[in-house]
Parts: structure tokens; C-alpha cells; sequence
């Protein structure tokens, strides 16, 4: 009878510890790779509606949140997906020029309804001058909050051309920056409305 050593039956044993524990991930990983995008008796909906200045018909699973429509299935994905339970504000987007959480919102309530993405702001390859004020002040640190910001900081702009730094505050106080640049946003909104200079870097707000 061949001996075995005490380090080889252990390392032989370990392995196979090892391999019997990955069978149930790789069991789940194969049913998940096999499982239907589109699951039969999942109800699903037509709707239409208006992204960025184009019209959309398409066929909608009634679950699909709206920051999954965008980003999954129409490759918009500029709008983040930051907590995906309506507290971060990485996935605003611009409902009729209102600001909402785009993981908040069912796709099939967009039925006729006018959405604005992050990449509808710039025009014919132009930034808009929002996020032009955005480079200039070093609003953007890790980037992941920053179409969110620019949204919600649009659709301010929109509704009031002429902004204190008290109403910009207000109005961008659902959108989380974890980087904490709130300041150098702050200053890229005012100089976007025209009521601060623009000489970039704003360090107060």
C-alpha cells in the first residue's frame, strides 16, 4: 500500500473542499447565463415617448425602472445608477423639465412623456454652457455623480435664470457628491447663470 503523506492528503482534500463549494455558483452562474432576457408571462407594454428630441415606440417589461430603460435597452448611459433606491441623485434625468430620480420612476409611466438625459445638453457637438462652467470649475472629481449634478442644476437654470447660491444649495440638496465637491458645483452653477465671475476653481460657496 502506497503512504501518503500527510501535507498531500490534506492539500488533496482542501481541493476538493474547494471544488465541491464552487459547484452550487457554477450551477447558478449556468441556469442565470440560460435564463431569457425577456421571461414568458412577464406583462409588458407599448409605450411611446420623447428622449433627447427623438421619438421612441417600444415594448416595455411593466418592472423595468426607467434608469433601466435608459441605460439597458436604449444605451444611454450617461445616467448613473448610484443607490438605485431614490437617495443619491446620480440617475436624474429631466421628466417635462422636472428633475426625478430615474430609478424611482416605472418606464411605463413615461408613456407620452418628454425625458432629457445628460446626453441631450450638448447641441450639434457643443457643450452646453453648463457644462462647460462644470469643466472650468473642476466640478467633476470621480465623474459618477456628475450627470446627475448637471440635471438637477439644469433644470434650476431653466425654471430661474438668475440664482443665489442659497437657491442653487437648495435645489441641488438631494443630489449626494461622495467626493464632496459641493463648492466647486455650487460655483459652476453661478457662473452658468451668469451671476458670478467666471475665473474657474470656485473655492467658496
Amino acid at each position: 500500500m502506497k503512504k501518503i503523506s500527510r501535507r498531500r492528503f490534506v492539500e488533496g482534500t482542501s481541493a476538493g473542499i474547494v471544488a465541491v463549494a464552487a459547484i452550487p455558483a457554477v450551477e447558478a452562474q449556468q441556469k442565470a447565463a440560460v435564463t431569457p432576457a425577456n421571461q414568458p408571462g412577464v406583462p409588458r407594454t407599448t409605450i411611446k415617448l420623447n428622449i433627447n428630441g427623438v421619438d421612441h415606440r417600444i415594448e416595455v417589461e411593466d418592472r423595468w425602472t426607467l434608469v433601466e430603460l435608459l441605460r439597458d435597452h436604449l444605451e444611454l448611459t450617461g445616467t448613473k445608477i448610484g443607490c438605485d433606491r431614490g437617495e443619491c441623485g446620480a440617475c436624474t434625468v429631466l421628466v417635462d423639465g422636472t428633475p426625478l430620480y430615474s430609478c424611482s420612476q416605472l418606464a411605463v409611466w413615461m408613456n407620452g412623456r418628454s425625458i432629457q438625459t445628460v446626453e441631450g445638453l450638448a447641441k450639434n457637438g457643443k457643450l452646453d454652457p453648463l457644462q462647460e462652467a462644470f469643466i472650468e470649475h473642476d466640478a467633476p472629481q470621480c465623474g459618477y455623480c456628475t450627470s446627475g449634478q448637471l440635471m438637477i442644476a439644469k433644470a434650476l437654470l431653466m425654471k430661474n435664470a438668475r440664482p443665489t447660491r442659497d437657491e442653487v444649495r437648495a435645489a441641488m440638496t438631494g443630489n449626494l457628491c461622495r467626493c464632496s465637491n459641493y463648492n466647486h458645483y455650487v460655483e459652476a452653477v453661478m457662473a452658468a447663470s451668469g451671476t458670478a465671475p467666471s475665473t474657474g476653481g470656485g473655492n467658496a460657496a
